[in-house]
């Protein structure tokens, strides 16, 4: 069977590499000129019993621990008029449920687990019908089975369904301080080593340490759609965008202002957006979705992982039905719905809580319930 993956995020390669265990050859193909060519985001908490269990069955368990930070477990959850409602500190001894890894380096882990030949970057899809795949620069190859790990925009999507991503309310904009320790070591104790959240009346801040000692900062806010081109706010001129994002958090403690007026000149703003929780559709023989393609949700935490997962058990469905490729895409969609569902319907739920007029609170009883 001719397996072709369209996009060498995690699910995808997750994907390609317990096939590749499984004696089984796939191709990713990589709209992405190089494993380089853009930058893969801020840090993932990769849960033991979700991503974790899709690197245990790729067989990287051991490499993970090796580059994941188990201290990014830490938190830190504040009001904005600077009341902390919650810390948590990682034993050094504790178990890393869920410790902080790189998305660059997790994903940099799953390529050179790979053959060179299995990935093809360069391959931007353009198309996709009767078992022929169309590449932008004009080149053609064919697939016995089409997998759809391109993300929330994906190509592959429209073959199985009309869904698409749609807008939940919710608009961010990411910054980030780079070289943090020596930069602002007052800024740097503040965050901690881990995460540290700040959630107040429809906005939120939210800081992340990363591995290479910078410290992202999101901004969110329950706006409209349009937001973005309606807010006034220059986002191509970096420091007078800065100055208006500071104003929006006025009446909030200096220090949150603080880690604002700090960042670089990196101000990248982001529309969130879902797909319909619970999505499903008929399956087909030759074509199926995993990751964001298939559950595109809220960033709560969860995407990354239910992304590993999906890769890791439709590997697992492949191998055990090689000679039956209908049997184990139903197998694997089967168990995907369900399982995305629930967590879908959760990370809304989460999703909902960032943004109440009494968020901090709300997150609190989340975290500590009863």
């Amino acid at each position: 069977m001719t397996i072709s993956i369209i996009g060498a995020g995690l699910g995808g390669l997750a994907l390609a590499r317990v096939l590749h265990l499984n004696g089984i050859d796939a191709v990713v193909y990589e709209r992405e000129a190089s494993r380089g060519a853009r930058g893969q985001g801020g840090m993932l908490d990769v849960h033991s019993g979700t991503g974790q269990r899709a690197l245990r069955e790729a067989g990287l368990i051991d490499r993970f621990h090796a580059i994941a930070r188990r201290e990014g477990q830490d938190l830190r959850l504040l009001e904005p008029d600077g009341t902390l409602l919650l810390q948590e500190d990682t034993p050094d001894d504790a178990p890393a449920d869920r410790p902080e890894v790189d998305r660059a380096d997790l994903r940099d882990l799953l390529l050179d687990s790979l053959p060179g030949h299995a990935v093809r970057w360069g391959h931007a899809l353009e198309h996709a019908e009767d078992g022929l795949l169309r590449f932008a620069d004009g080149r053609v190859a064919s697939y016995g089975l089409l997998v759809g790990a391109d993300g929330a925009d994906s190509r592959v999507r429209p073959l199985l369904t009309d869904a698409r991503p749609a807008h939940t309310g919710q608009n961010v904009v990411e910054l980030g301080i780079p070289d943090v320790d020596r930069t602002r070591p007052d800024l740097a104790a503040m965050v901690g080593r881990g995460n540290y959240w700040v959630l107040g009346d429809g906005q939120s801040l939210s800081a992340q340490r990363n591995g290479d000692g910078r410290v992202r900062v999101y901004l969110g806010f329950r706006t409209a759609e349009d937001w973005f081109g309606t807010s006034g706010i220059p986002f191509d001129d970096p420091a007078a965008a800065r100055a208006r994002l500071i104003e929006l958090f006025a009446g909030w403690d200096p220090r949150f202002t603080a880690l604002i007026a700090a960042c670089d000149d990196t101000v990248l703003p982001r529309p969130i957006t879902t797909l319909p929780v619970g999505l499903t559709w008929p399956s087909r023989p030759d074509v199926t979705l995993l990751g964001d393609a298939a559950h595109l949700m809220p960033p709560v935490g969860q995407g990354a992982n239910m992304a590993l997962l999906d890769g890791a058990l439709l590997g697992l469905a492949l191998a055990a039905h090689p000679d039956d490729l209908p049997a184990a895409v139903k197998e694997y969609e089967r168990e995907m719905f369900e399982r995305a569902g629930a967590v879908g319907r959760q990370s809304a739920r989460v999703q909902e809580i960032l943004m109440a007029p009494d968020a901090g609170r709300r997150m609190l009883a989340f975290f500590q319930p009863g």
